[in-house]
């Protein structure tokens, strides 16, 4: 398998820049002046996933023709002089766990192989809403857990994505798209945006409605979204954020309004508090290195912290509820598992042999430990602490450890992960962000400083 691919330069530009190294903000806003055209965006990222997608294999299904005729549509619709919507024409990939209609969701099983919803997931609805082009259904691993799918790792193809939202991570690091939608139950979004070098968003627990997503744990199950900045990402999810009748886990609102928040420079620098997380002495020492020169830097602005001896348990009681709530919603799935990948099996089993008291004491632990960041809140804007252990492990067999994120998961804190190292070998490690639960806004906006801080010409200081 090669590794290193040589980066592609795509045949389409405006000026001197490609239109799929067009940001999509920069997208949205050329289309809606009419200095690109829908159809000319969909031909760019068309032709960069012919010439991409044969090694990373990010797209469990593509269909150029209807590419384009959504392209051709939303070209007719503005010429009509109607008023469009905040993504017309922005081409968004999205994880094949989502329902679309007419168009295949196979969720990475065998046993849902062919299946074809008759009705979008509430957020597909939203994002044609929205104006926005159904780019193609990115790869999961089976059932979002953890049986790798396909797809390979964007910078360098012997190294894994990730998981399970591997394909939505993979397509956006190659350019195949400009965003592109995703989901977290232990560490889906801020894990494969590390290994492949993108941003990954999980916001607050509830903020976007579920429904017509295949559910896994209704406790933890989250929808993220992928981009390469902060703004991208912001712009995105401000669309999908909403309740629905569907998901009465999801929060009714109001929703700030995240790209203005995000795009807004902060009063004053934002203050962060460094968490070395339970597994930092897992992590490689390229990693440690690449930490403490941030927190040296940063300076004031940096602080470090330490959890109560609690937030130890954290990994452990959400894998409880995840198990436990997984053989529940999958329990037909189970009833086929010579179709099922081992890891898959085990987590079912460990599932069902869960007893009701130990699934409710973790729900308990749930609400102790969420109050237990108040104090840490009070003096921080956000938490600073790894998205992974290190680079993207090499090979495809597993899709690396989600130790550094499935506190988040367990407390429903937004998160974001970064790109900011990269290591000897030129693999991308992502710096992860949380902030207190609706600090949304907060939290896209300190991701937004962090990451111009960091690239300014005085190398941050």
């Amino acid at each position: 398998m090669a590794a290193n691919p040589v980066k592609q330069t795509p045949p389409r530009a405006v000026g001197s820049v490609p239109i799929v190294a067009l940001s999509a903000l920069e997208l949205r806003d050329r289309i809606a002046s009419g200095e690109l055209r829908a159809e000319q965006v969909a031909e760019a990222y068309l032709e960069q996933i012919r010439l991409r997608e044969p090694q990373v294999q990010a797209f469990a299904w593509h269909d150029p023709a209807y590419v384009m005729y959504q392209a051709t549509e939303a070209d007719r619709f503005r010429g009509a002089g109607r008023p469009i919507g905040p993504l017309h024409g922005v081409p968004i990939a999205l994880k094949d766990i989502i329902d679309t209609a007419r168009i295949p969701t196979e969720n990475g099983a065998a046993l849902d192989k062919g299946r074809v919803p008759s009705k979008d997931a509430v957020i597909v609805a939203r994002l044609k809403q929205a104006g926005a082009i159904i780019l193609g259904k990115t790869v999961t691993t089976e059932l979002a857990f953890l049986a790798p799918g396909v797809t390979t790792n964007p910078v360098n193809a012997a190294h894994t994505p990730g998981g399970s939202s591997q394909g939505s991570a993979a397509a956006v690091a190659a350019f195949m798209a400009p965003l592109a939608v995703g989901t977290q139950t232990g560490g889906s979004i801020i894990r494969p945006a590390s290994f492949c070098g993108v941003v990954g968003f999980k916001p607050t627990f509830g903020a976007i409605a579920r429904t017509g997503i295949l559910p896994q744990s209704q406790t933890l199950d989250t929808v993220g979204v992928f981009a390469r900045s902060a703004a991208d990402a912001a712009l995105l999810a401000e669309v999908l954020y909403g309740a629905d009748a569907g998901d009465p886990q999801s929060v009714a609102g109001p929703f700030p309004r995240l790209l203005d928040l995000t795009l807004t420079p902060p009063p004053v620098a934002p203050t962060f508090a460094f968490l070395r997380p339970i597994g930092w002495d897992q992590a490689d020492p390229q990693l440690h290195a690449a930490f403490a020169e941030l927190t040296e830097a940063l300076g004031e602005r940096c602080f470090e912290i330490e959890l109560p001896e609690d937030f130890a348990r954290g990994n452990a009681m959400r894998e409880v509820i995840n198990f436990a709530e997984m053989a529940r919603a999958y329990y037909r799935y189970g009833q086929a598992s010579d179709l099922l990948a081992p890891e898959t099996l085990e987590a079912l089993k460990k599932g069902n042999a869960t007893m009701a008291r130990d699934y409710l004491a973790a729900l308990d632990w749930q609400r102790v430990l969420s109050g237990g960041l108040d104090k840490v809140f009070e003096r921080a804007d956000v938490i600073l602490t790894p998205a992974a252990l290190g680079p993207a492990p090499a090979g495809l067999a597993s899709t690396g450890s989600a130790v550094f994120n499935g506190l988040w998961s367990l407390l429903g804190t937004p998160a974001v992960t970064v790109p900011l190292f990269e290591s000897e070998e030129g693999l991308p490690m992502g710096v992860q962000l949380v902030a207190a639960r609706h600090m949304d806004g907060r939290l896209l906006r300190s991701a937004r400083w962090l990451t111009e801080w960091a690239q300014a010409p005085e190398g941050g200081n």
